[in-house]
């Protein structure tokens, strides 16, 4: 017979499943609001919110398990970084709400190359999936895999930024692509946040950021 612990860890884990598929839905609907030139602000807030409701039931739940249950070492390990996580995707939630007012801000960006923002929404939606795969599966290959990935946003970032300063005439694409990529590089972040929770569960400490 299951503990009734073990059955609100299930919920838990149900719960970061539905923020994980949101937090995905989010990216991909700011990502392509902007490649299409289509501004769809107010449905990616609306998903945003469901995520940052969903942070809250995840905080609630966790709260009320410690509190009847008083759970043992490993138990609590995994209830502090259940928030952690939520607190994660309601994050992924924000920056893409975020990446979905830069149609609003700068206006008409049919003319922009978008294949750059394309490619790293490809890698950091990769990324979701696997953050939210290494924490279900407490695997810490995947984990170490984010911070691989990681590494590949950061370096899409900068190397934008660079050219940028070196480029001469209207910065309007420039400014947008940037604004795009430093959200995704955030995004890109907290997943890779979640591997490191996926760490601290199994082994009790984190290990120390490169």
């Amino acid at each position: 017979m299951p503990r009734l612990m073990d059955i609100g860890l299930e919920r838990l884990v149900n719960m970061l499943n539905d923020m994980a598929t949101l937090s995905r839905t989010a990216v991909e609907a700011a990502v392509e609001g902007f490649i299409k030139g289509t501004p769809n602000e107010n449905e990616v807030f609306q998903l945003s919110e469901k995520l940052r409701w969903l942070q809250d039931e995840v905080a609630d739940l966790a709260v009320e398990l410690i509190a009847r249950y008083q759970p043992v070492a490993t138990d609590l390990r995994f209830l502090r970084s259940c928030m952690e996580v939520a607190y994660g995707f309601s994050r992924f939630g924000r920056y893409a709400y975020d990446i979905s007012q830069v149609i609003t801000t700068f206006g008409e960006l049919h003319e922009c190359e978008k294949n750059e923002v394309l490619e790293t929404a490809e890698v950091v939606k990769t990324m979701i999936e696997k953050s939210v795969k290494s924490f279900v599966e407490k695997n810490l290959e995947l984990a170490a895999e984010l911070e691989k990935l990681d590494s590949v946003v950061d370096k899409a970032y900068k190397n934008h930024l660079e050219r940028s300063l070196n480029k001469p005439g209207s910065k309007k694409c420039d400014m947008a692509t940037m604004l795009i990529l430093r959200y995704l590089e955030r995004i890109a972040d907290h997943a890779t946040y979640i591997g490191e929770a996926v760490v601290y569960i199994l082994e009790g400490q984190h290990r120390p950021r490169k």
